[in-house]
């Protein structure tokens, strides 16, 4: 079993539920679920915020050039110490690679900018860049790998493979054809409307609408765009840096997350079931006495 798993996650649970009221408990364990499988994203918007504090422009090493070396460090330890499987790497490589060309495009279109200087840079875009859409798809890969989740009922992969591309299409058209992403998103809605996330539990399984789930990380992609702009890692066309970025972006990541889904399914397809999972059996030794509400 990853040492993660087995002696992280279990040994933390362990301990929140030992120290946390009751009325706490949920939220804080749920909150700390999401952190952990969004480790990769936390270092890296963690390491944005810090070097924006700390760094001096006489430095040797531009901040950029850091942040380049942090994200390949970070994701060679997270290899390293079994935090990720080679298999997810692979997948996360494949969405990094995506994400870098659609920075290229949107930095040559003008959307946005990245002002400082750095030697680590391609086409005007800090090659650490492609590490922080990276962060999406390992935060997808690290949730269904150590939450055993399950997606039910879901659509036809190659359904969602043709949605993902008109997706990922449209971030580019959209500069030279009509926007068609209100059409994207009712596609959305229409093709994962009856799909939930589920999660096993000792007591059977919760489950969230997959849509719901989207939006709320959505969401907070956008606080982290928030954060980048705040930090001055990027500019966007005609904001200052104090102003909140637009809401519309929320919008352009709940269709990215679909994409970074997408990708990380080639490897997950097995979190793909045509029907939801059926709750556990009770073994004798925990079946209820019918009318003593105990064991």
């Amino acid at each position: 079993m990853p040492m993660d798993k087995l002696q992280i996650e279990t040994r933390s649970d362990a301990w929140l539920r030992g120290h946390l009221p009751r009325g706490l408990r949920g939220a804080v364990l749920f909150v700390a679920h999401q952190l952990w499988a969004g480790l990769f994203g936390v270092i890296i918007l963690a390491a944005l915020i810090v070097t924006k504090a700390i760094w001096q422009p006489d430095w040797a090493l531009a901040r950029y050039d850091a942040l380049v070396v942090i994200a390949v460090v970070t994701q060679i330890l997270m290899l390293a110490f079994r935090l990720e499987t080679l298999d997810e790497a692979k997948v996360i490589l494949l969405f990094h690679l995506t994400g870098t060309v659609m920075e290229w495009f949107k930095v040559g279109a003008g959307s946005w900018s990245y002002p400082e200087p750095g030697l680590i840079k391609a086409f005007g875009v800090p090659l650490f860049t492609g590490f922080m859409y990276a962060s999406l798809g390992s935060y997808i890969a690290r949730s269904l790998r150590l939450y055993r989740i399950v997606l039910a009922p879901f659509p036809p992969f190659p359904l969602v493979a043709v949605l993902a591309g008109a997706i990922y299409v449209n971030f580019f058209a959209h500069h030279y054809l009509p926007d068609i992403r209100l059409v994207l998103f009712a596609a959305t809605v229409v093709l994962f409307f009856r799909t939930r996330i589920w999660v096993p539990r000792p007591d059977g399984h919760r489950s969230v609408p997959l849509v719901l789930a989207v939006l709320m990380v959505a969401g907070l992609l956008w606080i982290a765009e928030n954060i980048g702009t705040l930090t001055g890692t990027w500019a966007y066309a005609g904001q200052a840096r104090w102003d909140a970025v637009s809401f519309r972006l929320a919008g352009s990541w709940y269709l990215l997350v679909y994409v970074a889904l997408a990708t990380v399914l080639l490897v997950f397809r097995d979190a793909c079931r045509p029907a939801p999972p059926t709750a556990p059996k009770a073994s004798p030794a925990t079946a209820r006495t019918p009318g003593t509400g105990r064991p």
